[in-house]
């Protein structure tokens, strides 16, 4: 479960996996006594429970915890506290695709930021067809999914309620791209094909989640070349 709050990865891992300390800046303990100041660089909390998660989940969304880059937590009870963080939140799912042609990813501008096409489904609607759906009205293309990528959950806030979005992602070919233009009622201002180049010199001005399924893309390409 890749979880995005405030934009911070929330990692929660199995205390049966492995786990190389030397790639943290700060390993603690539950009992440790720490604050949102010592939250620096990317940190590992071990034997994580549900009363952690509560104060966390609290600190990352009143804080801005702008030296934290990301938060690990390790425990033996995986699903449960998966299930704890979740109950926080009205979930809400939404669908979106990485788009292929020629090498070069579709990436879209909105609201001053890099992003990918994505939506929330209409009730009763399938994933697969929601994630086509919004990728053909955001761009005015036409696609194929060719594979799937990683789900990401973000959370934010609307109405004074906590929302966590679950986004599934599919790899997608471009069939299609004749007139593509931006959905404006959407306030994209730009669709444009990069080069996995390009794509990495603007990817620090999108989203944390949408860096997330974009590095993993690149890697399982790059990995996919060498064999």
């Amino acid at each position: 479960m890749n979880v995005f709050i405030n934009d911070i990865p929330l990692i929660i891992k199995k205390s049966s996996e492995k786990i190389f300390k030397h790639k943290y800046d700060l390993v603690l303990d539950k009992d440790d006594q720490f604050t949102s100041k010592d939250l620096v660089g990317d940190v590992l909390l071990r034997d994580a429970d549900a009363a952690l998660v509560d104060r966390l989940v609290r600190l990352m969304e009143v804080k801005k915890l702008k030296k934290l880059d990301s938060l690990t937590l390790v425990t033996d009870r995986k699903k449960k506290l998966i299930e704890h963080l979740k109950d926080q939140f009205k979930i809400i799912k939404a669908a979106g695709g990485l788009v292929i042609k020629d090498g070069k990813i579709l990436m879209i501008h909105r609201l001053g930021t890099w992003d990918l096409p994505k939506g929330k489904l209409n009730k009763g609607e399938e994933v697969q067809l929601a994630a086509l759906r919004e990728v053909e009205e955001e761009c005015n293309i036409k696609v194929a999914i060719t594979g799937e990528l990683p789900n990401t959950w973000h959370s934010y806030a609307y109405k004074g309620k906590k929302i966590l979005k679950k986004t599934n992602w599919y790899t997608m070919q471009c069939l299609d791209d004749t007139l593509m233009k931006p959905q404006a009622e959407e306030f994209i201002e730009e669709v444009r094909f990069m080069t996995p180049d390009e794509v990495l010199e603007v990817l620090p001005k999108s989203y944390a989640s949408i860096q997330f399924v974009i590095r993993d893309f690149l890697r399982a390409t790059r990995k996919a070349g060498k064999e």
